[in-house]
């Protein structure tokens, strides 16, 4: 052996072989010969080209993580288009049941929808213009109203001259003619944005309706990327987990009505300014899960104590009195049947969607929730029972 290896030292080292040549050696000192594929061996030949590659690949993942980022927008909108439309199959499947094609159930429901949407703007948009018009020019009389009234007397002897001065400022603020400018360039600002967001409303209308022409043809692509022995399962899963999304979004639209209706009578019924503008805020605000019934019901005493301290605190009171009918008997009734999530795991996954998401994250927790609790119960617990 010692005369061989001696041989193989001996011999002449060519140009191809110091090329190729193995950079490691075995414990005695000998050369560690190369595999037959030598791609490896050629590649801790060329650092700076692995160097490269590397790197490379590095600013491929950076610059596709940007391009997601960018693209958050339209994920939006897809994902709002998508939950919009698994909200209206419901009332396409019941015409389907009524021997109704369903391109001709997607074309009524999106045409009761449509007189839907122009009849409220028709009745609300004049009125809700004229009524933040009034508010905007009756507001220094409000402020005028509020300090000679027994809550700003209280408010003043409990907290000294701060409330005065605050008031006076605010006054000071309202007077100014270049603060009126700025809140007129504000105004400008603000019309852009509805004007946005009026054009990503018609964009999600749109996709959603490409969602719900072409819904079965997704399931179907969707189910043949598992193996076939699983298609049934994954297949009956889908619809549950669908069916239960387009439920719980109807639900919200319904409760989310009911605080808008309460809201009118409330303070038509107690003579509180702006009824029908606080009514479309409060369908706007309690349509958010959990949260957005307590914003609405501290935005409705805020407006409602400028007008009426003691009207504030009626509608305080009976509001307060609506919550817990709703708690308690509406949403029980309106969400069992549609999505059944223990009361713990919604507030949690509300809480999560709505830090990591937003107003999408807080709409979308509760159905992700139960579709998560219906797969472990549905997969992973048979699969542990399966075990014992």
């Amino acid at each position: 052996m010692r005369s061989r290896r001696s041989a193989r030292d001996a011999a002449p080292v060519s140009a191809s072989d110091t090329t190729n040549a193995p950079l490691l050696t075995t414990a005695d000192g000998a050369p560690l010969e190369p595999p037959a594929d030598r791609t490896y061996w050629s590649y801790l030949n060329r650092p700076f080209t692995v160097g490269f590659f590397v790197t490379f690949g590095g600013l491929v993942a950076f610059a596709l993580g940007m391009a997601i980022t960018n693209l958050v927008t339209i994920w939006i909108y897809i994902a709002f288009a998508l939950f919009a439309a698994l909200g209206l199959d419901p009332l396409v499947s019941r015409l389907e049941r009524h021997r109704v094609s369903r391109a001709w159930g997607i074309v009524i429901v999106y045409a009761v929808f449509t007189v839907l949407m122009v009849g409220v703007l028709w009745l609300i948009i004049p009125t809700v213009v004229s009524q933040v018009a009034q508010f905007v020019r009756d507001l220094p009389q409000m402020i005028s109203t509020f300090q000679h009234s027994d809550a700003y007397a209280w408010i003043t002897e409990r907290f000294g001259d701060q409330a005065g001065a605050l008031l006076a400022q605010l006054q000071q603020f309202i007077s100014d003619p270049a603060n009126i400018a700025a809140i007129g360039g504000g105004v400008f600002q603000v019309g852009a944005t509805i004007a946005s967001s009026i054009s990503g409303l018609i964009i999600i209308i749109v996709l959603s309706l490409y969602f719900l022409a072409s819904l079965d043809q997704i399931k179907q692509a969707f189910y043949r990327l598992w193996p076939a022995r699983s298609r049934t399962f994954v297949s009956g899963m889908t619809d549950e987990i669908t069916g239960s999304v387009g439920s719980y979004l109807g639900g919200m639209v319904v409760l989310a009505f009911f605080n808008s209706v309460m809201t009118f009578i409330l303070y038509t019924v107690l003579h509180l300014p702006f009824p029908l503008l606080m009514a479309v805020v409060a369908f706007c605000l309690t349509i958010i899960p959990l949260v957005g019934t307590v914003m609405f019901w501290v935005v409705g005493c805020l407006v409602a104590l400028f007008a009426s301290p003691l009207g504030a605190l009626v509608f305080a009171v009976l509001y307060l009195v609506y919550m817990q009918v709703e708690a308690y008997v509406l949403t029980p009734k309106v969400m069992n049947k549609a999505i059944s999530v223990p009361g713990s795991l919604v507030v949690i996954g509300a809480l999560v969607g709505g830090t990591l998401m937003g107003l999408l994250g807080a709409l979308v927790a509760i159905p992700v929730t139960a579709s998560i609790l219906l797969i472990i119960k549905k997969v992973y617990i048979p699969r542990q029972d399966a075990k014992g």
